[in-house]
């Protein structure tokens, strides 16, 4: 667990400004922004469907490789309504903890937030096969 510094306060604030002006209705409820190793940030909306869809996590990894962008090391996520930041769902933790092991998670509320490695909301993850 780590305090943030500036920039992981910029970047919750970045998330917070992108739910505020992009989620609207039941399709978009979540805003996701992370942060690279080299500074450039990539942005993600969840895409609700009946049938399922992606979080707004997972988007943000999409966004990120379509950007070159290799070696995340912050992700935040913050809810639609003024819900503030929220924690990744399990299906998130674990491919973030698979496709980015160092990742830097912010998590908490008002004035608790905090950093923690991905590795800590995961703790006794599923590890795949190495034929998977």
């Amino acid at each position: 667990m780590s305090p943030l510094g500036p920039q992981d306060l910029a970047l919750v604030e970045a998330a917070t400004d992108l739910a505020r002006t992009r989620c609207h209705g039941e399709d978009h409820t979540v805003a996701a922004v992370a942060r690279a190793r080299d500074g450039r940030t990539a942005q993600g909306l969840n895409v609700y469907h009946f049938t399922g869809g992606p979080c707004a996590e997972l988007v943000v990894l999409g966004a990120a490789a379509a950007r070159g962008i290799r070696e995340l090391d912050t992700i935040v996520a913050v809810g639609d309504r003024e819900r503030g930041v929220l924690p990744p769902c399990g299906r998130c933790r674990q491919v973030l903890l698979d496709l980015h092991p160092g990742l830097r998670v912010i998590l908490g509320a008002g004035g608790t937030l905090r950093a923690v490695p991905v590795a800590d909301l995961l703790p006794e993850r599923y590890v795949r096969s190495a034929s998977d």
